[in-house]
């Protein structure tokens, strides 16, 4: 009676057309339905119950009991409803509460989907970021989760693998730095004048080739080399144990995308990538020996008929540097590639070939009386231009690595 009369002057009461003592004739001889239960009084003055059946509904597999509406009749069995008061306008607890469980468990559902957390906490790490910029804004970090597609015969990464992961952090470095615009790392005034970047020579040392499920973390940075070209290097470790196991210098020249001709760095384009030039030595010790050019009469293994497909184009529309690597391979002696694998290399780019263009790959093999083998290559077209020259220096497979070849500069190690 209190909560009733307290809450009458926020929900009005509809007054009944019948008086107090009509209704208290209806109590005592009328029939009232309370959620689907009829109640009677006999002439004798008991009460006889009556159970309306009907199948309660369900939801998501709950049975809910949904009461019907109350009706009241007066002495002229003409229906009306009850009082409206702040008990009776309460919501159906029942449903609501069906429906929150509904939500709940759906939400439940997707929250333990995206909590999912691999057994070893070392096989994703950033799987969804491209990485960071770290060393005050000069040096970029990403880590790589080494996939099972990207191993080979040995159960390790293949060479190529660890080269794709150089170029990746090598273009997400410069759009990390606002400046990638269109092409492979062009920048605003490179876009402007139709340059691109090319590489030129590079020189990689693999100290331990990383296996499926291991997480590498690559450090790259840029520096000059010379009034025209630029510097870039990386250092390769592994995330959860620090230990290195690449390093990669190179070498990179503009080129004019129109005339497919090499180009001065131009004043505008200087200006805009002299900040992040870090003041540091190459991590790779430069080879300043020469590099052998073949003939059909100095090399020993030739394969010839070699093209490029569709998918080794890169957005500059020639063949991606990375598929060079596999193409002079494709001449090295099997049992080379079996009892040995790759330590080190020396590429230099050359030319650079198209979608169109025919090659062929030729290796020389030197003994230098060790355990270690030194190949020379030249990657050539039909015509005997050159594409590009190399060499590669081979180890026994399982080898224990002894000294490291350069300096990791003091603020990345």
């Amino acid at each position: 009676m209190v909560a009733t009369a307290a809450t009458s002057s926020f929900f009005p009461v509809t007054p009944s057309p019948d008086s107090s003592d009509s209704k208290k004739k209806r109590l005592g001889n009328g029939s009232i339905n309370l959620g689907g239960i009829k109640s009677k009084t006999s002439s004798s003055g008991n009460l006889q119950v009556k159970a309306n059946a009907q199948a309660p509904p369900k939801i998501n597999g709950t049975k809910v009991v949904t009461p019907p509406a109350e009706v009241f009749k007066n002495e002229d069995g003409v229906n009306f409803h009850p009082p409206r008061t702040f008990i009776n306008q309460l919501p159906d607890w029942s449903m609501l509460l069906a429906a929150i469980t509904t939500v709940f468990l759906a939400a439940e559902k997707q929250w333990m989907m995206l909590d999912w957390k691999p057994k070893r906490p070392d096989m994703l790490i950033d799987p969804f970021g491209i990485g960071k910029i770290v060393q005050d804004g000069l040096v970029f970090r990403q880590n790589f989760s080494i996939r099972s597609y990207e191993i080979g015969a040995d159960q390790t990464a293949s060479i190529e693998t660890v080269m794709n992961h150089l170029q990746e952090t090598a273009l997400n470095h410069v759009r990390s730095a606002g400046l990638l615009v269109d092409g492979f790392g062009s920048t605003p005034e490179m876009c402007k004048k139709n340059l691109i970047w090319v590489v030129t020579r590079m020189q990689v040392v693999v100290d331990r080739y990383p296996t499926w499920g291991n997480v590498v973390q690559v450090d790259t940075w840029v520096s000059e080399s010379g009034k025209n070209c630029m510097r870039r290097d990386w250092l390769v470790r592994d995330s959860k144990t620090g230990e290195v196991l690449t390093r990669a210098s190179s070498i990179w020249v503009m080129m004019n995308k129109v005339t497919r001709r090499l180009s001065k760095m131009p004043e505008e384009v200087r200006g805009e990538i002299e900040p992040y030039f870090m003041n540091s030595e190459p991590v790779v010790a430069e080879d300043s020996r020469k590099l052998v050019k073949l003939d059909d009469s100095s090399a020993e293994f030739v394969r010839k008929g070699l093209t490029p497909r569709w998918s080794d184009l890169d957005v500059n529309q020639h063949v991606n540097n990375v598929k060079y690597i596999g193409w002079i391979l494709e001449s090295a002696p099997l049992p080379i590639l079996e009892t040995h694998e790759l330590s080190s290399m020396t590429l230099e780019y050359r030319r650079e070939c198209g979608r169109d263009s025919v090659l062929q790959s030729l290796t020389a093999v030197s003994d230098n009386g060790t355990d270690e083998i030194e190949c020379q290559h030249l990657l050539r077209l039909e015509d005997g231009s050159e594409v590009m020259r190399g060499r590669t220096q081979w180890r026994p497979k399982n080898a224990k690595i002894s000294g490291n070849v350069g300096q990791i500069p003091a603020d990345i190690a």
